[in-house]
C-alpha cells in the first residue's frame, strides 16, 4: 500500500513516528518527505496507520490520508529514506516553546548542560529557520553546523527523541551565544550569566532569540527605558520567570492560563495586578501583556536573574520591521547585546492575543501561530497584500488561505520590502502561482505597488477590495460562512464615497456587499492631524452641535472653523471612542495606535446604562454628535461612556438584524479593531442573542487590520471561480 499524508507533518518528528509505528505493527517498507507530504510505502498499511494515529507526535496535525492499494514490492524491514526533492506545501509547524524534557536536560549534568539551543522533535524553532521544503537540515539555518559524532548517533537512533531531528545540535557542533558590550568588549564565557548580572543592575540589552530580537530591561528601570526608547505610553510586554511570578503582575483566567502555557507561548493580555511596575508597563489600562519563557536562553537567563520579570519588547524602530541583523541591532544604542551565530531566515514578532471568554482574539498573529492555514473550500491561487497598519499578507492555494506573519506599519521604512519577502516565502512554501492579486481600495497605500508588480509578473488580475468589505469577508472566512450582516468597526478605511469609513453595517457575501447603515460623518480637521490631536475631533463635534469650544485660541478656532467644510469626513467608531476618551479626560493626546480607545476601555467596563443618551438612525445614519452635548457633571464619566456606546451599538445591531432578516443572511457578526474591546463585544452578543441569528465573532483570524489580507484573499478566490 502507498499512503500519502498531508497536514503539519514535517519538522514534527513524523517520519520517526511512522518508523516506530511500523516496528510495532511488524510492517516492512519505507517513509520519506515528498514536498509537503509524507509518503509511506508498506506491506501492512492499515495496521501501521492504526499504530501511527494512536500515537502522533505532539506538534503533528493530519489533514488528509490518501491510500493507494498497490502491491508492496520492497524488501523486509522498515527505513526512513532521503526526501524526494523540493516541493510545495506549508506543512511545517510554527515555532514551539522548548519542551519540559529539554528544559530538564538544560539544567541537568551532561553535555547539554546550560546549552541554550537544546531542542528535540517535540519543540524548538521551525518556521523561523526554514529556507524551503521539504523540512530537512540543508534547507534550514542549521545547514552551516555539521553534526558531531554524538549528535549524529542521536539523529540515527530510533529510540532517541532526536531521531531524525533536523536541528539537533550541542555545544560541540551547534550555534553559540556571545555578549557584546557597548564599548566593544566581547564576552564568550558565560555570556547569559554576565548579562543577567547587568540586567539586575539596571542595564538595557538587546537579546537575539527565535525569529528576531528583543529589547529588555528590569521593571525597575522601565521609566528610563521609556525615555531612552521614545515610547512614553505604549504598553510593553512583560516576560515572567514562571506562572507563580506572573501572578504577581497579572490575574489570568483559566483560559488565559491555558494560552500562556501552550507551546505557542503568545503574549496574552490579562487583567493586571495594580502596582507601580504594572502601571508603568501599561499606563492607564486595566490589562497587561504577559508571557512566559519559550527558548532555552530565556530559561537560563531567568535562572541567573534576581528579578522574576523583564520587559521584553520587539527590537525595532516603532512601526518598522524587527531587527534580525547584528549590525542593525548595535545601532539601537543598548548597553549590551546578547547575540548568536544562527541566521534568522523568517523573522516573526511575538503573537499577541486576548481572550473573550473561551474565544481567542488575535491582535497580532505571528511567532508560534504562523504558519496557519484556513480551509476556505475554494480552489485557485491568489495573493493578498493587506491594508496599511498592522499589516499582513496572505497566500491562497489548494483551498487553503495561509496568512503571513505580522509585518508592521506599511508607511515605515523597510516594511514594504518585508511584506514582499514574507509573501514570496509563503508563495514558495505552498507553490502558489496567483491568478489574482488583491489589495486595498485606498490609492495611497504603499503595498499597492508590490501588488501591481506581482500581478504583472504572473499575468494575474488585480482586485481592489474596499477595506470594510475585506473585514466582513475575513469574519466570514473565520467562521466558514457564505454571508453575514457585519458590524465593521475600526479606526479608518477608505470608503466607496471617498470618505473615511469605520462605523459600518454591511450586508455581505464574497461576491459583494451593501452598506446598510453607518455612523454620522464627523470632519477630521486637518485629516491625519485629527488622529493625534484629539482636540480637533471635539471641536468638530461641538461645531456640529452649535456649541462653543474652549480648547483653542480664537485665532486657531477660526482656522478650525474654515476646515469644517474642507476636511475629509469620517464615520469611524474608532474616532467616536477617541473623542469620548478626550471629552471624559482619560486621554488628551494619542501617542500610539489605538491609545485613546484602549484607555477608555477600563472606564467602559465600570459603567452602567443611564437615561438621556438615546439616539436614532435617520436614513441609514446613526446620529452620534448630539450625544456629546449631554455629557455633564451630573453623570458619572463611566456611565456616560457606557450609555453613549451602548446606544450607538444598539442602533448598529438593529440595522444588522433587519438586514439579515430581509436579505436572508447566515449570521450577524462583528469585526474590525474595535471588536477587540471586551465591553463592546459583550454588548454586541447580548443584543444579537435574542434575534435568533447565529453570532459571528473572530477566533483564528485577527479582528483588526491583521485580518484584512485573509478577507481580500477570500474575495479574490471567489472572483476567479
Amino acid at each position: 500500500m502507498m499512503i500519502r499524508i498531508d497536514g503539519t507533518v514535517q519538522g514534527v518528528g513524523f517520519r520517526p513516528a511512522v518508523y516506530r509505528a511500523a516496528v510495532r505493527a511488524g510492517a516492512s517498507g519505507s517513509v520519506w518527505n515528498d514536498g509537503s507530504s509524507v509518503v509511506i510505502d508498506t506491506d501492512r498499511g492499515e495496521e501501521l496507520l492504526d499504530e501511527l494515529m494512536s500515537d502522533l507526535p505532539p506538534l503533528a496535525e493530519v489533514r488528509s490520508v490518501v491510500r493507494d492499494d498497490v502491491p508492496y514490492t520492497g524488501t523486509d524491514g522498515f527505513s526512513i529514506v532521503r526526501s524526494s526533492g523540493q516541493g510545495s506545501g506549508a506543512s511545517i509547524p510554527a515555532d514551539s516553546a522548548v519542551c519540559d524534557k529539554c528544559v530538564r536536560e538544560i539544567f541537568s549534568p551532561g553535555r547539554r548542560h546550560l546549552y541554550p539551543f537544546t531542542t528535540c522533535t517535540d519543540c524548538g524553532p521551525r518556521f523561523t529557520l526554514l529556507r524551503g521544503m521539504p523540512y530537512d537540515r540543508p534547507l534550514t539555518s542549521m545547514d552551516g553546523f555539521p553534526l558531531c559524532p554524538e549528535c549524529s548517533e542521536e539523529f540515527s537512533d530510533p529510540a532517541d527523541r532526536r531521531f531524525h531531528h533536523q536541528t539537533v545540535c550541542c555545544p560541540v557542533c551547534g550555534p553559540r551565544y556571545r555578549l557584546e558590550l557597548s564599548d566593544g568588549t566581547v564576552v564568550d564565557d558565560d555570556p547569559i550569566g554576565v548579562l543577567a548580572g547587568m540586567l539586575d543592575e539596571g542595564a538595557r540589552a538587546v537579546v537575539k532569540g527565535w525569529g528576531g530580537m528583543h529589547i529588555c530591561c528590569s521593571l525597575d528601570v522601565l521609566g528610563e527605558m521609556r525615555e531612552w526608547y521614545g515610547r512614553p505610553n505604549k504598553p510593553f510586554a512583560v516576560m515572567c520567570r514562571d506562572m507563580d511570578a506572573l501572578r504577581r503582575y497579572a490575574d489570568p483566567t483559566p483560559e488565559e492560563k491555558s494560552e500562556l502555557l501552550s507551546p505557542h507561548r503568545p503574549i496574552v493580555l490579562a487583567r493586571k495586578v495594580p502596582s507601580g511596575p504594572t502601571e508603568l508597563a501599561s499606563p492607564g489600562l486595566d490589562n497587561i501583556g504577559v508571557f512566559l519563557p519559550y527558548t532555552g536562553m530565556h530559561h537560563i537567563l531567568f535562572s541567573r536573574l534576581e528579578h522574576d520579570a523583564l520587559v521584553m519588547t520587539s527590537a525595532n524602530v516603532p512601526g518598522e520591521p524587527m531587527v534580525i541583523d547584528d549590525v542593525r541591532a548595535r545601532e539601537l544604542g543598548a548597553d549590551a547585546y546578547l547575540l548568536h551565530d544562527q541566521p534568522i531566515l523568517n523573522r516573526a514578532d511575538d503573537t499577541v492575543l486576548r481572550m473573550h471568554g473561551d474565544r481567542t482574539q488575535y491582535i497580532r498573529r505571528s511567532r508560534g501561530s504562523i504558519p496557519f492555514g484556513l480551509d476556505i473550500g475554494m480552489a485557485g491561487d491568489v495573493v493578498a497584500v493587506g491594508a496599511q497598519e498592522n499589516l499582513t499578507g496572505a497566500v491562497a492555494s489548494d483551498g487553503v488561505i495561509w496568512p503571513t506573519q505580522y509585518i508592521g506599519n506599511g508607511e515605515k521604512v523597510g516594511v514594504p520590502e518585508y511584506l514582499e519577502e514574507a509573501v514570496r516565502t509563503q508563495m514558495r512554501f505552498v507553490g502558489c502561482e496567483p491568478k489574482a492579486v488583491a489589495m486595498d481600495l485606498h490609492p495611497g497605500y504603499s503595498n499597492r505597488r508590490f501588488a501591481r508588480s506581482l500581478a504583472e509578473e504572473f499575468g494575474a488580475e488585480t482586485v481592489e477590495v474596499q477595506h470594510h468589505w475585506a473585514h466582513a469577508a475575513s469574519l466570514m472566512a473565520d467562521n466558514r460562512l457564505s454571508s453575514c450582516a457585519a458590524l465593521t468597526l475600526d479606526g479608518t478605511g477608505h470608503g466607496d464615497d471617498g470618505m473615511a469609513w469605520g462605523g459600518e453595517v454591511l450586508s455581505s457575501d464574497l461576491s459583494g456587499c451593501r452598506r446598510v447603515a453607518h455612523l454620522e460623518y464627523i470632519p477630521l480637521l486637518g485629516s491625519e492631524r485629527a488622529l493625534y490631536d484629539l482636540r480637533r475631533l471635539k471641536f468638530a463635534i461641538d461645531t456640529i452641535n452649535g456649541e462653543e469650544n474652549h480648547d483653542f485660541s480664537d485665532r486657531d478656532a477660526a482656522v478650525m472653523s474654515k476646515l469644517m467644510d474642507r476636511s475629509v469626513r469620517s464615520s469611524s467608531m474608532g474616532r467616536v471612542l477617541d473623542a469620548l476618551a478626550y471629552t471624559l479626560g482619560v486621554c488628551r493626546e494619542r501617542t500610539y495606535d489605538g491609545e485613546p480607545a484602549m484607555r477608555l476601555e477600563p472606564l467602559l467596563a465600570k459603567g452602567r446604562l443611564v437615561d438621556g443618551f438615546e439616539t436614532e438612525t435617520v436614513g441609514g445614519v446613526v446620529k452620534t454628535a448630539h450625544l456629546f452635548s449631554r455629557i455633564d457633571d451630573d453623570v458619572r464619566p463611566e456611565d456616560a461612556a457606557y450609555s453613549i456606546v451602548y446606544n450607538i451599538m444598539r442602533e448598529l445591531v438593529q440595522s444588522a438584524i433587519e438586514a439579515a432578516d430581509s436579505d436572508g443572511l447566515d449570521a450577524v457578526g462583528i469585526t474590525g479593531g474595535v471588536s477587540v474591546n471586551g465591553t463592546i463585544s459583550r454588548m454586541f452578543e447580548d443584543m444579537v442573542i435574542s434575534s435568533l441569528h447565529p453570532i459571528a465573532m473572530h477566533k483564528d483570524v485577527p479582528n483588526g487590520d491583521g485580518g484584512i489580507s485573509v478577507g481580500q484573499a477570500a474575495i479574490a478566490l471567489r472572483r476567479i471561480q
